[in-house]
């Protein structure tokens, strides 16, 4: 079954409903927790991978950073070939690079290899997860979106701190006497389940006017995003080299000349890659500035609670993962009710209260690390964290795209992803950074609490941003 998004009509009606409906969702949904979950699983394994293979530090640099590194350069490229090709189409190829992706990771045999796996791996991510969101906005008009939305948003909430708990449990259990590998071996069945799911019950669906992917558009994005991403993502490791902010100015040139080009390309009547108009859309245009601002704490989040537990407090990598289990139940609650009633209902200030919760939860956690028994009261602050975030992820995808018309449901979608991912290495390579110098001339106490504030300061700029979003619509 082919259904065209076309431009002139409101794409009201849902191709298909009930079971089919559902039971589409929940593939779609599982190939996000996959893809979510492999950016921070293999985080807690690197000390296992390091003595089975023998790893240097800049290999293990590149196993965690060629990822997101891949996944961020090729997301709105996959989210324009699902457009052109089929999203159903490019949804599966995805899974099934992802799949076989995952294979190779553990069954990789040196580090070279594993490196070039997780680029793989990176890559088959930005075919898949754009064609998520798009497939939901497709597949559920305005009116019943929030539940879906609600959905996808929970499991970004879970599989974010998932990740860490599995790898640890993973790494500490030795499952199979197959040491790491199961960090990885893990994603195959479920691939394999929902490429089976997808054929069945997702229908394909195209644009009517897919935008022409030229080979100078793809090079100059690709190369643009390479350029900054890759010194966001290795400068903390290598004491931030000069050379990354010469890469990272020119790859914002670089984004700079691709905007002027496609502003040319979409005045001349043509459909661009990314078409500036999707950002006439007030909501889509201030929610992306807001969603931005407020998930860059949660990269330096993960990162910095985590390493503060075992440097300071000295915590094992599985007391460590455990210790997200609050904030894991918390999230998809708060995510829960944000998109299903709390965005329809207050809009932005779902958003504004996502960030006043998450802060109140981080003020907490200052308070927590210097009490007597910080293990008590940190699983408290991270309850409250848990909300706050949840709040976030629940209302964002939701307030940020639902006004987006469906015929640019894939150029927003791979925006949005975009900014997701850029934001996420932002605050972990800028976070992690004011973390380890601090820590280095004031100690770990000091370092924890100057990370706290930023993100504070971070959260509160975002909710400030989300004020300029307009009212929900009745």
């Amino acid at each position: 079954m082919t259904i065209t998004a076309d431009l002139e009509s409101p794409p009201h009606a849902a191709p298909i409903g009930g079971r089919a409906r559902t039971i589409a969702l929940i593939c779609l949904l599982a190939a996000s927790f996959m893809e979510l979950m492999d950016a921070t699983v293999v985080n807690v394994a690197l000390h296992t991978i390091a003595d089975d293979l023998g790893a240097s530090s800049t290999a293990l640099q590149w196993i965690v950073a060629g990822y997101p590194l891949a996944y961020a350069i090729g997301l709105v490229l996959g989210a324009r070939l699902g457009d052109r090709f089929g999203r159903r189409r490019l949804f599966v190829l995805g899974l099934i690079a992802f799949g076989a992706a995952s294979l190779a990771c553990g069954l990789a045999a040196t580090t070279d290899q594993l490196v070039v796996f997780r680029l793989i791996q990176g890559a088959a991510a930005a075919l898949m997860v754009p064609q998520v969101l798009t497939n939901i906005q497709v597949l559920y008009p305005p009116a019943e979106r929030g539940r879906a939305m609600g959905l996808f948003t929970s499991i970004i909430g879970i599989a974010a701190v998932v990740g860490p708990v599995l790898g640890a449990v993973i790494s500490d259990g030795d499952w199979f006497g197959l040491s790491w590998r199961p960090v990885f071996l893990i994603n195959v069945p479920i691939a394999v389940v929902a490429v089976i799911a997808a054929r069945v019950f997702i229908p394909e669906t195209t644009a009517d006017r897919p935008a022409p992917i030229t080979l100078g558009s793809v090079v100059l994005l690709g190369g643009s995003l390479a350029a900054v991403m890759a010194p966001i993502t290795l400068g903390p490791e290598n004491d931030w080299p000069v050379w990354g902010f010469v890469l990272i100015a020119a790859g914002l040139a670089g984004l700079g000349v691709f905007a002027r080009r496609q502003l040319i390309v979409e005045r001349s009547g043509s459909v661009p890659m990314v078409p500036p108009s999707v950002f006439a859309t007030r909501s889509f245009r201030v929610g992306v500035l807001a969603f931005a601002a407020l998930f860059v704490p949660t990269g330096g989040y993960f990162l910095v609670q985590s390493l503060h537990m075992q440097l300071a407090h000295g915590w094992s990598v599985l007391h460590t993962g455990l210790m997200w289990i609050p904030f894991s139940i918390a999230v998809p609650i708060a995510a829960g009710l944000s998109a299903t009633v709390l965005a329809r209902r207050f809009g932005k200030h779902v958003l504004q209260a996502g960030a006043a919760v998450l802060i109140i939860g981080i003020t907490s956690m200052i308070t927590a690390d210097g009490s007597a028994h910080p293990g008590i009261w940190f699983a408290v602050a991270l309850t409250i964290a848990g909300l706050g975030f949840g709040l976030i992820v629940g209302g964002a995808g939701l307030l940020v795209l639902n006004d987006v018309p469906v015929a640019q449901a894939g150029a927003a979608s791979g925006v949005f992803n975009t900014v997701q991912a850029l934001a996420v290495a932002i605050g972990a390579a800028v976070i992690g950074t004011v973390y380890s110098s601090v820590s280095a001339s004031s100690g770990f106490d000091d370092a924890y609490r100057a990370s706290m504030l930023v993100m504070i300061g971070l959260l509160a700029l975002g909710a400030a941003i989300a004020q300029g979003m307009p009212r929900v619509k009745e």
